[in-house]
């Protein structure tokens, strides 16, 4: 059967190339929003965080109608980190729309999504967006894509696939570079000529793969998936099996199905193939498990998402500090909110630590690990957190390395000072280009060698630079290297911060905390620039006699701290140091607060050296 009324696309793309707000012009001319219903921006972002640094963490679905076929839309996360998402969401749908910025070209992300649909021989619909862009250059962005395609191995057919010119902030898309559409209609009528409908057989046993998993506190559980072949009913009776383990097998009853409409969940009786379904009713399916019937258990293949690149553990906080802003505090807690966490999130990887208040959480990368840090913490999670540590693989008796592939867009005026520092990190030079204005670099470099350079970046190209990763493979270790050239100020005493103490301290260093800010001994309050750590004391106050008065001194004048973000400070503490997440603060501290026995284990390790 071939279901003609039905249509599964995915959107994929790079990081901020515009795929949600191409999805918001879909809903509006797709119907999604009732007359005089408030439209709102990036409606497909849900997510508090989301909303805030404007990039998509989580895959969603969504459907619009369009000439009598329903189109069902899954928005996709640009950023490499959350590039499981995009793999396990592929499996879900017929074909996909790339989306490419008119100035920025292909980048780092748009090759992995991409070569990722081709291993799925999905039809690809190019989409050139932000074609209003006062810097687009669309006939040499169209050159690029074409040579990626050849690059990565694309078959006649995908090289002739169909281009389109859009500009998803005004809703509008046309098939000529040259003429600025009036409304989406080309491109929806592009996904229905050349996006295939799902083919199956409806009358056979049933067969769903689970890509994604949702959870609610009154039904539980929800798994998201496309039925593969027969149907799926409310009270239906189902065997849950997986592939990779098929003797496994539970037994579940479906309580309540669901399909997707604009923004809603509407309950159905029945599904059938090529439906994207949500049900409840099965508590511990997992991502990558198949509904079957109990007379033919047939699991289906799962793609076999990227193991995870790096490392942290995250442990109690034993700081004096410890549960005055926190509600989840203990191990126990913290381990059941990790363990959930992989339920949802197949690039996630949790395991036991090497004491029982400790556990290791392996991600794709540092903002991977830094959005589920902030997500727990505000969900009054308190913990600590140690630096970041790269997973080395041994192949073929060679111990090697996760490395990543480096794009950086930089003013002419910063391209020396960005090739020295990439250099004395190890990293190797693929390509430097001139792209309009700009110049972009492009280098393979170990993934340990850029803890803490982004802000070095950031503040060698002025704030004006943009730098994008790739996870590329793993490759023989590069030897040692120092990243960090700096070391910190450390509270010597317990107390709250003095503007006399922190005047007599602003000379060491870059201070993190302001005047009143509660602190304790061992706490980090400052970086120091040379490479070496100094005890100071931020409480001191200055005593009074009966000469010299309070009121009586000129004003000490304080420079404005640094405000340290999270991921600023996963970038920042070294191999002795932690950082203490409450929902309230984030702060950095010793491993051992105690300065004297902190300065004899240091005393220690360098006689043992």
């Amino acid at each position: 059967m071939i279901r003609e009324d039905l249509r599964n696309v995915a959107i994929i793309a790079h990081v901020d190339h515009g795929k949600t707000t191409l999805v918001d012009g879909m809903l509006k001319q797709g119907g999604a929003y009732h007359e005089n219903q408030a439209v709102t921006e990036r409606a497909m972002d849900s997510g508090d965080i989301e909303k805030e640094r404007g990039i998509t963490i989580l895959a969603k679905n969504t459907a619009v109608h369009w000439k009598g076929v329903k189109i069902n839309i899954v928005d996709t996360p640009g950023h490499a980190d959350f590039g499981g998402e995009v793999e396990r969401i592929l499996k879900m749908v017929n074909g996909v729309i790339l989306l490419v910025d008119a100035a920025e070209g292909p980048m780092p992300q748009t090759r992995f999504v991409l070569q990722r649909a081709m291993e799925l021989n999905h039809r690809i619909i190019v989409v050139v967006n932000k074609i209003d862009r006062p810097d687009a250059r669309i006939l040499e962005v169209i050159d690029e894509t074409l040579e990626l395609l050849i690059d990565l191995g694309a078959t006649d057919e995908q090289l002739d696939s169909p281009m389109l010119f859009c500009c998803g902030r005004t809703g509008t898309a046309s098939l000529d570079p040259e003429t600025v559409g009036t409304d989406l209609t080309p491109l929806f009528d592009t996904i229905l000529d050349y996006i295939p409908a799902p083919v199956g057989e409806v009358e056979e046993p049933l067969q769903l793969l689970v890509s994604s998993i949702d959870y609610n506190d009154y039904v539980g559980r929800i798994g998201i998936g496309r039925i593969e072949r027969g149907q799926l009913r409310v009270n239906q009776d189902v065997t849950i099996s997986n592939y990779h383990n098929p003797e496994e097998r539970k037994r579940a009853r479906i309580a309540a199905l669901y399909q997707i409409d604009g923004f809603e969940r509407v309950p159905v009786e029945t599904a059938k193939m090529g439906d994207i379904v949500c049900f409840s009713g099965a508590s511990d399916i997992s991502i990558g498990d198949t509904l079957c019937v109990a007379d033919c258990v047939e699991p289906l293949e799962f793609v076999k998402v990227s193991e995870p690149t790096m490392e942290m553990t995250f442990s109690v906080n034993d700081s004096p500090f410890a549960g005055k802003e926190g509600k989840y505090v203990t191990s126990r807690q913290i381990r059941e909110r990790l363990y959930k966490e992989t339920l949802k999130d197949v690039s996630l990887r949790v395991t036991d630590g090497e004491t029982t208040d400790s556990f290791k959480v392996a991600g794709r990368g540092e903002m991977h690990l830094s959005i589920l840090i902030e997500n727990m913490r505000r969900e009054n999670y308190e913990l600590c957190c140690s630096m970041p540590h790269v997973l080395y693989k041994e192949i073929d008796g060679v111990v090697c390395e996760p490395m990543e592939r480096v794009s950086i867009d930089v003013p002419d005026d910063a391209v020396g000072s960005v090739v020295q520092k990439l250099g004395a990190r190890k990293g190797e030079l693929i390509e430097m280009a001139k792209v309009g204005t700009r110049t972009r670099i492009e280098y393979s470099i170990p993934s340990r060698c850029l803890f803490g350079y982004r802000s070095e970046f950031m503040t060698d190209t002025k704030g004006e630079g943009v730098i994008n990763t790739l996870f590329d493979g793993y490759k023989p270790f590069k030897g040692e290297i120092t990243t960090r050239y700096t070391g910190s100020l450390i509270a010597s005493e317990d107390g709250e911060a003095t503007s006399y103490g922190l005047f007599n301290s602003q000379d060491r260093g870059v201070m993190f905390i302001g005047v009143q800010t509660p602190v304790y001994e061992g706490m980090i309050v400052g970086e120091c620039p040379k490479q070496e750590d100094i005890a100071l004391n931020v409480c001191k106050k200055k005593h009074l006699t009966s000469i010299r008065s309070k009121g009586a001194d000129e004003a000490l004048i304080l420079t404005p701290p640094r405000q340290m973000s999270l991921e600023q400070s996963i970038e920042y503490i070294a191999e002795d140091e932690l950082i203490e997440v409450t929902p309230k603060s984030i702060r950095l501290r010793k491993k051992i607060l105690n300065t004297e026995l902190r300065l004899k284990a240091e005393a220690r390790a360098k006689r043992a050296e």
